[in-house]
């Protein structure tokens, strides 16, 4: 019997599932820093997380998605939608910020990446994005790139903002 495969836009009325999977996403993205971090501070991050996804999935300011197999979830990703200055490369000013792909490992290297971002990066050009970031783990590298990804040169990031 073969496995069935969809892709399930995620609403608020998911809002535990996908809190569920982002603090998923969280745990593996900074295991050692979640050493380093209370119960407490770890709820406040949940919570906050909590508040953010109430408010951009009201306004259509994130789309997040579930990948299933079978009818279990085994991956997610998000995309962020924000607005920035118009310039010639992007005339419309409207960014999409590609994050947390996302697969369980027993199902990693078998596509589901892939047709996450593929689904995200469709939604987010069609609600009018005409410019599309990402950041990368070193792994992950190679599927963004064979999905038309290029490295940003001149970019840079402020360590600590307090």
């Amino acid at each position: 019997m073969e496995n069935t495969i969809t892709i399930r836009e995620f609403n608020i009325d998911d809002l535990e599932l996908l809190l569920s999977l982002r603090m998923e996403v969280l745990s593996n993205v900074f295991s050692s820093e979640r050493k380093e971090i209370s119960d407490k501070e770890w709820n406040d991050i949940r919570e906050e997380n909590e508040k953010y996804y109430v408010e951009e999935l009201e306004k259509d300011g994130h789309i997040a998605c579930g990948i299933y197999v079978s009818g279990e979830v085994v991956g997610c990703g998000g995309v962020c939608l924000y607005k920035e200055m118009p310039s010639p490369d992007n005339r419309s000013g409207k960014c999409a910020y590609l994050m947390n792909i996302y697969v369980r490992k027993a199902y990693r290297r078998q596509g589901f990446a892939k047709k996450i971002c593929n689904y995200l990066v469709n939604k987010a050009k069609s609600l009018g994005a005409d410019k599309i970031y990402l950041e990368s783990s070193d792994m992950a590298v190679g599927l963004y790139k064979s999905l038309g990804f290029a490295s940003m040169n001149g970019y840079m990031k402020l360590s600590k903002v307090k």
